[in-house]
């Protein structure tokens, strides 16, 4: 196991204390000014439902709870983990979560289905996602076609990991229907599941990607981590991990939200001033899955496509829309009403504040 150079830790490895910049016994920078909100949020205790927090993609997530910006915002804010975005999402349906930290294309497919649900800040403008041979297929599989007939391992099946699966496969003229799509989770259940060779094949995020990379376990086939990779695979910028309610959620909760969109941009903008080995300290050592070097290196990889300012990207949404309509009638058929699907009107809000 290789680890980054770090201070002596005393005390609880579990323990925070964010007060006073430490996290897991290693200083970290001094968090910015804390703001003051502009009102008390409406539903100051939230339940937030995420699928895999360790995934990079949900960094600007784990900054904004482990910093304390969510605390500063006047939130209490419990995260609830699942194997995937697609079980966060039944978490926001069922009603056991109020928000869901998760990919921006689920509002779009709620809407098909006749559920209103709004994105309101961005945390990642790349999909952070790989979709790679695990090596003993590496002969046989050597471009997209040849996964006809493939076990492919997901998070989770409907989540971002199979979405991004479903894409690939329509540009090889194949769909969902050619393979066999396996429920893996992230992070050590997806590793296991491609060293075990449980599946051929596997669509997951950072870090695990570069982790068996190292490894020899997989070769990538299909590169969406960086935005030039997101850009190729889709065809243009995509939002990806926001955070979504229900739309009628927003409307009776402006300032909630408010607080929220507050605590995630000032995540955003930390993390594009950390160096990696500072966003190391921050996360819970548990998301390094036992290497921290590889965590950095990993981290390295996708930092361009995190926001800048929590705001939606020109096109962006109907880019994703696009993306999804080629591989899927269900989408084609439906009469989305794009602008119901996600505003920055908060973002905005924290924006003109700043100046």
């Amino acid at each position: 196991m290789r680890t980054a150079p770090r201070a002596p830790r005393t005390g609880v490895l579990s323990a925070v204390v964010l007060s006073v910049g430490v996290v897991l016994g290693a200083a970290v920078p001094a968090r910015a000014t804390a703001m003051t909100p502009v009102a008390a949020p409406e539903t100051p205790n939230l339940n937030l439902a995420v699928g895999g927090q360790s995934a990079l993609i949900y960094l600007p997530l784990t900054v904004a709870a482990r910093l304390g910006y969510f605390t500063d915002a006047g939130l209490k804010v419990e995260i609830s983990d699942f194997n995937g975005g697609s079980k966060a999402l039944q978490a926001l349906v069922g009603g056991s979560a109020d928000v869901v930290a998760g990919v921006y294309e689920h509002t779009l497919r709620m809407q098909s289905a006749g559920r209103h649900l709004e994105a309101f800040v961005v945390m990642a403008n790349s999909m952070q996602l790989a979709l790679a041979v695990a090596a003993p297929q590496a002969g046989r599989i050597r471009q997209v076609a040849d996964l006809k007939g493939a076990r492919i391992g997901v998070s989770a099946p409907g989540s971002t990991t199979h979405l991004m699966v479903d894409r690939v496969l329509a540009g090889a003229h194949l769909d969902s229907h050619d393979v066999s799509i396996i429920g893996v989770g992230i992070g050590a259940s997806a590793v296991s599941a491609v060293a075990s060779g449980q599946i051929d094949a596997i669509c997951t995020p950072e870090p695990a990607v570069t982790l068996m990379q190292h490894k020899g376990l997989i070769r990538v086939l299909v590169d969406a981590r960086t935005a030039a990779g997101t850009l190729q695979v889709f065809g243009g910028a995509v939002p990806t991990s926001v955070l979504y309610a229900e739309a009628g959620f927003v409307r009776a909760n402006p300032r909630t939200i408010q607080a929220l969109t507050d605590a995630i941009i000032r995540a955003d903008r930390w993390i594009a001033r950390a160096a990696a080995a500072e966003v190391a300290r921050v996360v819970p050592e548990s998301f390094h899955e036992n290497d921290t070097l590889i965590y950095i290196e990993a981290f390295e990889k996708v930092r361009d496509g995190f926001s800048a300012d929590g705001r939606f990207l020109p096109d962006g949404a109907a880019n994703t829309l696009r993306a999804l309509a080629a591989f899927d009638p269900r989408i084609r058929a439906a009469a989305i009403d794009l602008p119901a699907t996600y505003t920055d009107r908060f973002a905005l809000d924290f924006a003109r504040r700043q100046r």
